[in-house]
């Protein structure tokens, strides 16, 4: 029986939840899923991007409860600093710390103009500039992070806190039809094609769709 458990809200939508969900897998924690009622408003105004506060996914561990995905990450370090979801070198630590606290507070236009929606695809999409401009920053991110640490994750041979950040992005990139330099594109394609990746793909899929307003049509 898991001695964790770790609730999550859409699994189409919730860029979130699915960050939680990888930082507590690549941790090797045993967990179990709950899933939050989609009628919940609370839910609804965090994925439509109408609330400041993330609730979910929050982690239920050992009589603790952390629910902000940066907080997550943190925590499941120190219960298993071995994971890799932070750098042993302290330069390298510092440098995965600021990029994935650049995600978690940053690129506002970006999170609007592409909501993570996993089922859906848009060939040819327009991506308006000032949703641009983020990303040309995340693949400058992702630029400097592959050529300093060697890849295919973005500090080495093993995914961490970063990579389960940028990893809802990449579903994003994917999903409206980014172009991307051979670099980059090859980094969304490792993380699209984790096993852990195709998992939660796949339990997106049979997904109801609850959330008309994250349904683009163009």
């Amino acid at each position: 029986m898991a001695q964790a458990t770790l609730t999550i809200s859409s699994r189409n939508y919730g860029s979130w939840s699915l960050r939680g969900w990888l930082l507590c897998k690549f941790a090797g924690l045993d967990f179990e899923t709950v899933m939050v009622d989609s009628d919940d408003p609370s839910v609804r105004a965090e994925l439509l991007l109408l609330s400041p506060s993330f609730l979910v996914p929050k982690l239920t561990h050992d009589g603790v409860r952390v629910w902000d995905t940066l907080a997550i990450g943190g925590y499941l370090n120190e219960l298993n600093p071995d994971a890799g979801l932070l750098p042993k070198e302290r330069v390298a630590r510092a440098h995965c710390r600021s990029v994935s606290g650049e995600m978690h507070s940053g690129f506002a236009n970006l999170r609007s103009a592409l909501p993570m929606n996993m089922k859906a695809h848009y060939p040819g999409f327009k991506v308006w500039a000032g949703a641009q401009a983020d990303i040309d920053r995340i693949t400058a991110i992702w630029n400097e992070c592959l050529a300093a640490y060697g890849g295919p994750f973005l500090f080495g041979k093993t995914p961490s806190l970063a990579d389960a950040m940028y990893a809802p992005v990449c579903s994003r990139f994917v999903t409206y039809d980014v172009k991307l330099d051979r670099a980059c594109a090859a980094y969304c394609q490792t993380i699209m094609t984790m096993p852990l990746m195709q998992e939660w793909i796949a339990a997106a899929k049979e997904e109801p769709d609850e959330f008309e307003e994250l349904d683009v049509e163009f």
